[in-house]
């Protein structure tokens, strides 16, 4: 497996990420079929994971806690909070460690900053930041996350705010096209040394058709790490075998992709960049204060 540093940390993350929000029995995935997925990951070479406390009310970070028992000193658990101040954010973290049955999460990141009074909130006086402060002064946690599905320019201006050592975006080849991460976020990242993860690669599985194609996009980019969720073993093995045949994507492969999947650049497709979830209508980029 193929690995990759940490933005400005040298540990070696895999080029496959185990997004773990569909091991789940929302997506016909038993606890026994996920734990066995998640330990075929580890033997694989894969040790970045990936969770949130929301992903089916907690039964995913159980789930990912189950199936990393006894293998803890050989992974990266990321983990989130959807809480906005301090205290709502301390609270997901206990939740959290509980379910992932672990002391400490190597990375815990603020979740879907998609408006500007999201972004306000995170930074003042109560809010989720100071719980990041103060968990990683505590040991609880060891990387401060930021993530973002929908308007970059928040995310670039939270990195220009605080030296944020990770940030999860979405970087499928649709997105490359409308409120683009790749364009408008990830250089700056990448000149602050702030780890890029890449999620959304699949496009909610509308890119099935062009799977080694969108996976080679987003691994071509200047990324730590893609995550890809699976709930069946054999999807597993297919992302595997597509990491060890990776090889960056070429100019004109690249055009000759977007050529093909342009159609599908609608907001009932991208419905993380539609102004909610299933509107139909794409998210319009507010006037920002800063």
């Amino acid at each position: 497996m193929q690995t990759r540093s940490f933005g400005r940390d040298p540990h070696q993350v895999s080029l496959l990420g185990f997004g773990a929000q569909r091991i789940v029995d929302e997506h016909d995935c038993s606890e026994e079929q996920a734990i066995a997925i998640i330990r075929r990951a580890v033997e694989a070479g894969v040790n970045y994971f990936d969770t949130a406390p929301s992903y089916s009310d907690g039964q995913s970070e159980t789930r990912v806690g189950l199936g990393l028992k006894g293998l803890r000193d050989r992974v990266w658990i990321a983990t989130k909070t959807g809480g906005r101040t301090r205290d709502l954010a301390l609270k997901d973290l206990e939740g959290s460690l509980k379910r992932l049955q672990t002391d400490y999460v190597d990375e815990w990141r603020m979740h879907n900053i998609m408006q500007p009074h999201d972004l306000e909130a995170i930074f003042a006086k109560g809010g989720a930041l100071e719980a990041l402060l103060e968990a990683k002064e505590q040991g609880l946690i060891r990387k401060i996350s930021i993530s973002g599905h929908t308007d970059p320019r928040l995310l670039a201006e939270a990195i220009r705010r605080f030296p944020f050592d990770s940030a999860l975006v979405a970087l499928s080849a649709l997105d490359h096209f409308i409120y683009s991460f790749a364009h408008d976020f990830v250089p700056q990242a990448v000149e602050k040394g702030v780890a890029v993860i890449g999620m959304k690669v699949m496009g909610l599985g509308k890119l099935a058709p062009w799977t080694e194609q969108a996976l080679r996009y987003t691994w071509s980019l200047p990324v730590a790490t893609a995550i890809l969720g699976v709930s069946k073993m054999d999807e597993l093995e297919a992302d595997l075998a597509a990491a060890d045949a990776f090889v960056p994507m070429t100019d004109i492969e690249r055009v000759e992709l977007f050529q093909q999947i342009m159609p599908l650049v609608r907001p009932d497709v991208l419905r993380w960049k539609a102004r909610e979830w299933m509107s139909g209508e794409w998210y319009q980029l507010p006037e920002l204060p800063f």
